[in-house]
C-alpha cells in the first residue's frame, strides 16, 4: 500500500464528508470475509478471546468451548492475538511456573487456518500477578526476572509470532512514564531499551513494537513515543514498529488525524499497525444501540480503517474482538457498550460492512 490506495481513500475521504452511508459489496456479499477482500500486503486480525474478565463471567472460555466463534475466528481474519492469554497474569502466574496451554492453542489454530500471530504483550504496568507485583525482589532480581519470562515466552514461540507488543501503555497522558509500571520505576526508563534487545536475540524474525492508547490525535503522549522511538532507532535497539491501539468511545470525536500520527513513525522507517480497534457507545435503554448510532461507530472504524490505508508500511489491523458477546467493554465501562463489529449472535452490523467495503475497494 499503497499509492493509489492514499488517492482511493482521499476520494473517499471527501465524499464521507457529505454523508455516510454502508453499502456491502455486491459481488457475491455473503461469500466474501474480511480476509478475503483486503489488500494482500495489510493483516486483517482480531483478539482472540480467554483469560482476563472472561475467567468471571457465566460462560466457559470462548476460544476453547464456543465452535461457531471459532469458525467466524477462522473465516473472517488472517491475524490473531491472544487478548490475555499472553499476558504475564494468565502465562506466569507463579514466579517458577507458566501456563502456555491457552497460548499454544492459539498459535495451533493460527497455523492450522493460515493466520499470523501478534504476541501481546512482555512489559506493561497492569495484569501482573501477585508474586510479582507483591514480591521483595531487589533491582538486580527484577531485572532478572524480566529478562528470563522474554527469552522464556518469546522464545518459545520463536518463529511463531509475526509481532509483538514489547512496551504496551509505558506514557501517561502529559507524557511522562507512568509510575505504576514496576519495571521502569524501578529499573529505570533503559529497560525498555533492555526488553526489545532481549525480545530480539530470542526471536530475530519477529517485528517489534511500542503499543498504546491514546495516540490516535497528536498531542504530547504522541510527542514522548516520536522521541523515545527516535532515541532506540540511534541507539541501534531492535524496535521495528509503533502501534495505535484505538480503543474509542463515541463520546468524542473520530480520530480524523490518526492518519498523520502514523505517518510521523513511518517517516522514522517504522512499521506501524492498528492492535486493538473497538468503538462503544451509549446504549439506549433496553441496550439496542439505533440505526444512527451504528452507522456513527460505522464511520469510526472506517476512519481508522482509511489511515492505515493512507500510510504505506501499516501492514496490520485488529479489531479487538468481534462479537458483543464477549467484548470487554461492558465490564470496565458499565454505561457503554455494544463496541465490535458483529452482535452476540454473530450478525453483522454497519461497522463490518464498513470495514469489508473499504478493505475490497483498497484491494483494486
Amino acid at each position: 500500500m499503497r499509492a493509489a490506495t492514499r488517492a482511493v481513500v482521499a476520494v473517499l475521504a471527501t465524499t464521507a464528508t457529505l454523508s455516510f452511508v454502508v453499502q456491502p459489496v455486491q459481488a457475491h456479499p455473503q461469500a466474501k470475509s474480511l480476509r478475503s477482500v483486503a489488500p494482500r500486503d495489510l493483516r486483517i486480525g482480531t483478539a482472540v478471546a480467554g483469560g482476563g474478565h472472561h475467567v468471571d463471567q457465566p460462560y466457559p472460555d470462548p476460544f476453547t468451548y464456543d465452535k461457531p466463534y471459532r469458525k467466524v475466528l477462522a473465516k473472517e481474519f488472517n491475524s490473531a492475538s491472544p487478548e490475555n492469554q499472553m499476558k504475564w497474569e494468565f502465562i506466569h502466574p507463579e514466579r517458577n511456573k507458566y501456563n502456555f496451554g491457552p497460548a499454544d492453542a492459539i498459535v495451533r489454530f493460527a497455523r492450522d487456518n493460515g493466520q499470523v500471530v501478534r504476541g501481546h504483550t512482555l512489559l506493561w504496568h497492569s495484569q501482573n500477578p501477585a508474586w510479582l507485583n507483591e514480591g521483595t525482589f531487589t533491582d538486580a532480581e527484577l531485572r532478572s526476572i524480566l529478562k528470563k519470562h522474554i527469552f522464556t515466552v518469546v522464545g518459545r514461540y520463536k518463529g511463531k509470532i509475526q509481532q509483538w507488543d514489547v512496551a504496551n501503555e509505558i506514557f501517561n497522558e502529559n507524557g511522562e512514564y507512568r509510575p505504576e509500571n514496576i519495571w521502569i520505576s524501578r529499573l529505570g526508563p533503559g529497560i525498555v531499551a533492555d526488553a526489545f534487545r532481549w525480545a530480539h536475540q530470542a526471536d530475530p524474525r519477529a517485528q517489534l513494537f511500542l503499543n498504546d492508547y491514546g495516540v490516535e490525535w497528536p498531542g504530547v503522549k504522541v510527542d514522548a513515543y516520536e522521541a523515545l522511538a527516535e532515541q532506540l532507532l540511534a541507539q541501534r535497539v531492535p524496535l521495528h514498529g509503533f502501534a495505535s491501539q484505538a480503543h474509542l468511545s463515541m463520546r468524542y470525536g473520530a480520530p480524523d488525524q490518526l492518519a498523520g500520527v502514523l505517518q510521523r513513525f513511518d517517516d522514522l522507517g517504522l512499521k506501524t499497525a492498528i492492535t486493538e480497534l473497538d468503538v462503544r457507545m451509549d446504549l439506549p435503554e433496553g441496550g439496542v444501540p439505533t440505526a444512527e448510532q451504528l452507522q456513527t461507530q460505522a464511520s469510526y472504524y472506517k476512519t481508522v480503517l482509511d489511515a492505515c490505508l493512507a500510510v504505506d508500511n501499516c501492514n496490520s489491523f485488529t479489531i479487538w474482538g468481534f462479537t458483543d458477546k464477549y467484548s470487554w467493554v461492558p465490564v470496565f465501562f458499565p454505561a457503554e457498550g455494544a463496541a465490535t463489529v458483529m452482535r452476540d449472535d454473530f450478525g453483522k452490523k454497519p461497522a463490518y460492512y464498513a470495514l469489508r467495503d473499504t478493505l475490497a475497494r483498497a484491494r483494486r
